[in-house]
């Protein structure tokens, strides 16, 4: 539990602090679920009861007096500490006491503390409940009036707390990366096995440096004198840019990287989408670059189309094969049609069939098209890595994602912000895991060259 609630208060604080529009809503239940239903048959009901009371003769004001009270409870909440003079006539207008002395001699004026009420709230709502607050106004019933109040009061509480989230985030900013370390060293004391999937990450890279040095030093003409040693940093590095190929739905994310499980998914998906728009555009030019070369606005125009076309992608009832298809046939006609505009004739139906065909096979393993760029966008990745400052000095894009180079760099930039942060925050946990990995890697290789000597 101890852990739990660790980890609970260390993605909140992860979360306010790298997501600028970080918010927190109100639940709304479905108004045809059955909860909502519920919600709906109770909370009527109370108020055609209090409705009932206030228009009996004599009136019943025991819940209105109650929901006075509430009222003002939450009112005094919204105060900050120097607030004193509101404090004290927020109380005084409000007295339980007194409303309840009034009710009983007949001289309540519930309009009258509806309105006192409607007039507080305007003045410590915030500007965005403006309209809520002249709509109050202008209801005169009063039974709907309380209604709305709570519902407005509702309303300005989340305000509230979106405003102290907001007022935090600097702070929550400047201390994050001794927060979470700290959080997460608690975490790691509760539950000794919280670095399991972290550390079968990053020995999953281990093993992939490991096998490509072995194959170097196979190489003919390599020199075999001396073994490389591993970089824990280039290690790490590989470990990170798995990430932008994992399987969210079926792999388990390494536990250093929950807090941004959602942001790395959402950058997986829209990678994704950019792979297959620079594969259709490297599968164009090569087809019919010459016929539209010169034409940019023809360019600009197919990536739009595929961009549209491929929004639904990582939705499970999608089927890329139609979609790539569609968008072949799509490209065809955009290219006639241009064609046709400059009094050229239109593509024959032989290399129409060809393009459909080439973009609807980009799915197929093995799709040579689509391991060209899947390995120079992780190489493109892989130099953002690399660099102190990715926002300051972008690498050079290359060759074949020219069509997506303002997008990639976006993305390149978001994903070297939450790789920079998380090393910053789990830098200790990591050398820990790699010092393991690597001394017990050289230590086997100096045990198996002394048995081989002997």
């Amino acid at each position: 539990m101890a852990a739990t609630r660790n980890l609970s208060n260390m993605t909140l604080a992860h979360e306010i602090a790298v997501n600028e529009n970080f918010q927190l809503k109100q639940d709304a239940l479905p108004e045809s679920s059955l909860a909502g239903r519920v919600r709906h048959i109770v909370h009527q009901a109370f108020w055609d009861v209090l409705e009932s009371e206030l228009n009996a003769e004599p009136p019943e004001y025991e819940h209105a007096i109650k929901l006075f009270e509430e009222i003002r409870e939450i009112l005094l909440s919204f105060l900050t500490p120097g607030g004193n003079r509101l404090r004290n006539q927020i109380c005084e207008v409000l007295d339980t006491d007194l409303i309840r002395q009034q009710a009983e001699h007949s001289t309540v004026d519930i309009q009258g503390l509806s309105n006192y009420v409607i007039s507080t709230m305007g003045k410590l709502c915030a500007p965005v409940r403006d309209d809520d607050i002249r709509e109050l106004k202008a209801t005169g019933n009063v039974v709907e009036v309380l209604r709305q109040i709570f519902h407005v009061l509702d309303l300005m509480k989340m305000d509230m707390v979106n405003f102290t989230i907001r007022s935090l985030r600097p702070y929550l900013q400047r201390q994050l990366v001794d927060y979470e370390r700290t959080k997460f060293q608690e975490i790691l004391e509760e539950t000794p096995n919280a670095l399991d999937q972290t550390t079968e990450w990053i020995k999953e890279s281990v093993n992939e440096e490991l096998l490509s040095l072995s194959e170097t030093t196979l190489t003919p003409g390599a020199e075999n004198s001396s073994k490389p040693c591993l970089s824990p940093t280039l290690v790490l590095n590989n470990s990170y840019l798995k990430l932008l190929q994992w399987d969210y739905q079926k792999k388990q994310l390494p536990e250093t990287l929950m807090t941004d499980g959602t942001r790395l998914q959402e950058l997986t998906e829209k990678l994704n989408q950019l792979k297959i728009i620079a594969c259709l555009s490297v599968i164009t030019n090569n087809m019919v670059g010459a016929i539209t070369e010169g034409l940019p606005e023809l360019a600009v125009r197919l990536k739009r189309i595929s961009a549209v076309l491929l929004e639904g992608l990582n939705k499970e009832t999608c089927n890329l094969k139609e979609v790539l298809n569609s968008i072949g046939v799509q490209t065809c006609v955009e290219v006639n049609k241009t064609l046709m505009e400059k009094g050229l004739p239109a593509l024959n139906a032989e290399v129409q069939a060809n393009l459909i065909g080439q973009f609807s096979n980009i799915e197929e393993e093995d799709n040579p098209i689509w391991s060209l760029i899947e390995k120079r966008i992780q190489l493109y990745m892989k130099s953002l890595l690399c660099l102190p400052s990715p926002q300051k000095c972008m690498p050079p894009v290359p060759g074949g994602l020219t069509v997506i180079q303002q997008e990639l760099e976006v993305l390149g930039c978001q994903y070297a912000n939450i790789v920079n942060l998380n090393k910053q925050v789990y830098g200790p946990f990591y050398a820990n895991i790699l010092r393991k990995l690597l001394f017990g890697v050289e230590a086997l290789r100096k045990a198996e060259a002394s048995s081989s000597t002997n």
